[in-house]
Order: C-alpha cells, then sequence, then structure tokens
C-alpha cells in the first residue's frame, strides 16, 4: 500500500462526506482520524511552533466541516483539504504578522558569497525541517509554499499581499539562509563520519 492516505473507493469517500454533510460526529470523527496528521503537518509548516499549528488546525477542520457540501466529486479530496490547510495557515500567519512585529526583510543580514556546495551531503528528514522551522517567518511561508506547495511567486504574492519580487526575494535568502544552516550542520556531521 501506498504512503498516500487516499485510498478510499468512490463509495467510501462518498460515504464520509455525506455524513459528514449532515453534520454526524460518527464521520466527522472518522474524517478528523484520517487526515489530521496531514493538516497538522501542512499547519506546522507555516506556523512557529506545534500548540499554533494546533490552533490552526483547529480552524481548517471548523471549515472543512462547515463547507464539506461544496466539494466537487471528479476532484481530489486529498487535494481540496491540503488547499484549506494552507489558506487557513496563511489567514493566521497574516494575521500574527499585522498583531506582532514586522521583521522588514532587508533588515536582514544577507550574505553575498558564492553559492554553498551542499551536493553530495546527505542530511536526515529531522534535520531539513527544522533548517526549514528556524528560517525567518517570511522566508519560511514563502520557501513553503513555492517549494513544498508549488505555488507561482504571482499567488504567494496575490495569497501574502507582497508584491511579486518581494515573494522571489524572500525564496532566494530563504534557499541562502537553509544553505548556511546545512553547511554549520555538514560541518557537525563531518568529525564523526571521518572517525567511524
Amino acid at each position: 500500500m501506498s504512503a498516500s492516505i487516499s485510498y478510499h473507493t468512490v463509495e467510501e469517500l462518498r460515504e464520509l462526506i455525506d455524513g459528514c454533510v449532515r453534520g454526524e460526529k460518527r464521520y466527522q470523527d472518522r474524517l478528523y482520524k484520517r487526515y489530521a496528521s496531514l493538516l497538522f503537518g501542512i499547519s506546522l509548516r507555516y506556523t512557529k511552533n506545534k500548540m499554533e499549528a494546533q490552533d490552526v488546525l483547529q480552524d481548517v477542520f471548523v471549515k472543512v466541516y462547515r463547507h464539506i457540501g461544496t466539494f466537487t466529486e471528479g476532484h481530489s479530496f486529498e487535494g481540496w483539504l491540503r488547499r484549506i490547510a494552507v489558506n487557513t495557515s496563511i489567514t493566521a500567519y497574516r494575521k500574527n504578522q499585522k498583531q506582532g512585529y514586522m521583521e522588514d526583510i532587508d533588515d536582514v543580514v544577507m550574505y553575498k558569497e558564492e553559492p554553498l556546495e551542499l551536493n553530495d551531503l546527505e542530511f536526515t528528514q529531522e534535520e531539513l525541517y527544522n533548517s526549514i522551522q528556524r528560517l525567518p517567518s517570511g522566508y519560511k511561508t514563502v520557501f513553503n509554499l513555492y517549494v513544498v506547495e508549488g505555488y507561482m511567486h504571482k499567488e504567494i504574492a496575490d495569497m501574502l499581499g507582497i508584491d511579486v519580487n518581494t515573494s522571489k526575494s524572500q525564496l532566494s535568502r530563504a534557499k541562502t539562509y537553509l544553505q548556511r544552516e546545512l553547511l554549520e550542520i555538514s560541518k557537525v556531521k563531518q568529525p564523526k563520519e571521518i572517525e567511524s
């Protein structure tokens, strides 16, 4: 069986959706159990910590239950859920940016060195995840939307209320930041590999 959780038959999915449309708790619970970890992972990519991601996840499921009747058969249900999770996460991000300290992208120190060669190095999933989580908020959001979710810069700019060039700049700076982070990790790892 594949790692994807989209293994419903059409009939199972229709039953699940219909039950949720009717507001039946057992179907809502089933939907939650099946998709919560996927949607939590998406929320976590756009938030500062697990507690904030849990809050976003709760909002995601409120929207899913409220709007599940609008899902169109023949489309990807998982894709529909992912879009809700991303949009809800972005809404929370924008709300937090308005309430909190807004870091001006130009105030962040830029490294103007040549690109680092990291091609031959291997990193664990946890190392990559933690490096992405340490990105400044704006960088992390644009990086996730572009690299992970596959949105184009124009779409990102519209979602975040920024200029297209700002989106491109933040992605470039996110990549530079990540390269620095991964280089530091590789420096720590190399002595261990030589000793073994």
